[in-house]
């Protein structure tokens, strides 16, 4: 189950850090560790850090630099204009892929 978790994660995590950065701004470590709270435990930061590479090359994260008391400045993402179009098309997706695995599920039994 844990490949399966994994490959569905990929197509999401996207539009979950989208969603968590909605919320708040925060930083690598923040959204990680938010993560994992959720329930996402096998998610290496690594994949994180190389997601907000990603979603602020498209421009949908504003970055800024924030001192940190331990080592170099932490960069804080926040979702801009554009990330919040890309977020309200993320849910407009999910919710009709969710309806129909819904459906063919409820058919199935």
């Amino acid at each position: 189950m844990a490949n399966q978790m994994t490959e569905m994660l990929k197509g999401t995590l996207e539009g979950i850090v989208l969603s968590i950065l909605a919320e708040r701004p925060a930083y690598g470590y923040e959204i990680t560790a938010r993560l994992r709270e959720q329930g996402f435990a096998d998610l290496v930061e690594g994949t994180v850090y190389a997601l907000l590479v990603r979603i602020e090359q498209r421009g949908f994260v504003d970055v800024q630099k924030v001192p940190s008391e331990k080592g170099p400045p932490r960069k804080v993402y926040s979702v801009n204009a554009q990330g919040r179009d890309q977020l309200e098309e993320f849910w407009r997706t999910w919710s009709f892929l969710a309806e129909r695995i819904e459906q063919l599920h409820r058919e199935r039994n």
